[in-house]
């Protein structure tokens, strides 16, 4: 009965890379035939650039979850761990936001190369996140220092409101 949390995970886990791995063969099984097989007049070099980049979008992400969902065994071959819980958010979260963005933007882009500008959400995203990261690190304006009339009044106002008493109605009966 040991160690039955760590089994569970392991199998969740090796269940949910195949799934990972049958997706991304389905987009890239899917984008070559269509595009390759049934659209090629309008196949180009700009094509085969963005074949690549989906296949590298892919890649990176697989190898990173990969290598958070391998158990750990002890020397004795018995399991430590089950591996990282895929269902977390955090960085497992954001790299299965690639892999279903570039699943979505390799099908898509076989109806229209407008598509293609869906990737800018990978790096808008990062942008936004790094900038509320950065924005914490900033000074803030004018918090120990001067405070203008104002803000001063406003908050003596509120320290008089608060330090009266307070008095309940009730009903009389």
């Amino acid at each position: 009965m040991a160690n039955q949390g760590a089994k569970k995970r392991k199998e969740e886990n090796a269940r949910h890379m195949k799934n990972l791995l049958i997706l991304v063969a389905f987009c890239n099984v899917i984008y070559i035939v269509v595009r390759l097989g049934i659209f090629h007049s309008s196949f180009s070099w700009k094509h085969w650039i963005g074949l690549i980049v989906t296949s590298a979008a892919y890649v990176i992400p697989y190898q990173q979850l990969a290598a958070m969902s391998k158990p750990t065994y002890s020397g004795a071959g018995e399991l430590i761990d089950g591996g990282f819980d895929m269902k977390t958010g955090g960085i497992c979260g954001y790299l299965h936001d690639v892999i279903y963005i570039t699943s979505f933007v390799q099908i898509s882009s076989i109806i229209s190369d407008k598509f293609w500008y869906i990737y800018l959400v990978i790096p808008g995203y990062a942008a936004y996140r790094l900038f509320g990261l950065v924005k914490e690190f900033l000074p803030h304006g004018s918090q120990d220092g001067e405070e203008d009339e104002r803000m001063r009044k406003k908050r003596e106002k509120m320290e008089k409101r608060a330090s009266r008493n307070k008095f309940v109605k009730t009903r009389a009966r």
